[in-house]
């Protein structure tokens, strides 16, 4: 038997030739490499040719990834031998009844993720806290927001949340202040406490010069007084910054005799006759 024989038999119970499984076969292949191509020529137009977020670009490069395998599908399928036209019509009929049943979060979380790409309350690598979740974002889809946790873990949020819920963005800014609490002995040197914690924070290469190092006494505790040390720092060096103040103020203070004082908890016992 020749091989144009061989590849005009019928698949049993279809008019599918082995020839148009074939031609497929390639079409797919040749097709999905020029998926790739596109796809990456339409990444690197948009890094060059504007100015957009990468967030965005991101998102706009997903979306038209997908749209091209779509259309890679539909036509691997009519190479095959199928009717196009009657299976989209199909399609459009399922989907127009599972867009008006079932799909509603769907649809609003594909366009939460227009608005997040658009107006950018989030951007990729920033340090954020949605819906009571916190983490870095990693990335912004069409669907959801991916976060990775500081031990790691990764979370998806659909894109309702976050566009729905309160957004506490913590690297956006340029500078942060931290604020390290300590307790102080009322039979202490309350100025000379204030004047060592002032020192101790001016002292810091990471703290910045302006707006200037503060002690303020935030409230009188029942066997403390509550001091707030508050300084300026570059947001990446805030975490470093306020672990090393925590540490040093304990030992400038041993150093100056300024008591930090255990809470003490008073314990009337009544001897009954």
């Amino acid at each position: 038997m020749e091989i144009a024989e061989i590849l005009n038999i019928n698949v049993p119970l279809s008019d599918i030739t082995l020839e148009s499984i074939l031609l497929a076969v390639i079409v797919a292949i040749v097709g999905w490499i020029v998926v790739r191509v596109l796809t990456a020529a339409f990444t690197q137009m948009l890094t060059r040719a504007s100015r957009l977020p990468g967030l965005i670009v991101e998102f706009l490069v997903r979306f038209f990834s997908i749209l091209l395998y779509v259309i890679l599908i539909l036509i691997v399928i009519a190479t095959i031998g199928f009717d196009i036209s009657s299976m989209v019509l199909g399609l459009s009929a399922v989907i127009g009844l599972i867009l008006g049943f079932g799909m509603q979060d769907t649809v609003t979380n594909l366009a939460a993720g227009v608005w997040l790409a658009a107006f950018r309350p989030i951007d990729k690598g920033e340090l954020v806290e949605v819906n009571g979740i916190s983490g870095k974002v990693v990335a912004v889809g069409i669907m959801a927001t991916e976060l990775l946790k500081p031990d790691n873990i990764y979370i998806t949020i659909p894109n309702s949340l976050v566009w729905g819920s309160p957004v506490i963005n913590s690297t956006r800014m340029e500078t942060r202040r931290v604020e390290v609490r300590v307790r102080v002995a009322y039979d202490s040197d309350l100025n000379l406490a204030i004047r060592v914690a002032t020192d101790l924070m001016t002292a810091h290469e990471r703290v910045l010069p302006s707006p200037k190092p503060a002690v303020i006494v935030t409230d009188l505790g029942d066997s403390s007084v509550n001091l707030a040390l508050r300084a300026w720092v570059k947001t990446s060096d805030m975490w470093s910054v306020q672990w090393d103040l925590n540490r040093d103020v304990v030992r400038a203070f041993r150093e100056a005799d300024i008591v930090i004082p255990f809470p003490q908890v008073g314990i009337n016992l009544e001897r009954g006759e």
